[in-house]
């Protein structure tokens, strides 16, 4: 079955950094939609990054919230994903959860649903003070 296990949250000062991975197992990234998804306390699940490559070329989908801050990338050989966050802000803080979408179903370039993922990890927290 479908495995997304993610890495690399934690604990930052306002400005940092930091790297989240999602391995994948039982799926394979290159081909298909792979996103990435936040949750903070009493808020509604937030697409923040998706990433798809079809036809030689990749698509990236990033929230307003995230563009210029967030990267999202995958390593193919590695069937991972990651997440590179920088200038982080509190308003970051929040669980972020690695997700995929049903094979050869691409991804949306505008938006990102929570509904339109049917596989998802189990998340790593990201904490950021000022």
């Amino acid at each position: 079955q479908v495995q997304l296990v993610e890495s690399g949250g934690g604990s930052v000062q306002a400005g940092g950094s930091l790297r989240l991975s999602c391995a994948a197992s039982e799926y394979t990234i290159s081909t298909n939609c792979m996103g990435w998804f936040r949750q903070a306390p009493g808020k509604e699940r937030e697409g923040v990054a998706s990433i798809y490559a079809a036809g030689g070329a990749t698509y990236y989908y990033y929230a307003d919230s995230v563009k210029g801050r967030f990267t999202i990338s995958q390593d193919n050989a590695k069937n991972t994903v990651y997440l590179q966050l920088n200038s982080l802000k509190p308003d970051d803080t929040a669980m972020y959860y690695c997700a995929a979408r049903v094979p050869r179903t691409g991804c949306s370039l505008y938006s990102m649903r929570p509904q339109d993922y049917s596989y998802w990890g189990q998340g790593t927290q990201v904490t950021v003070s000022s």
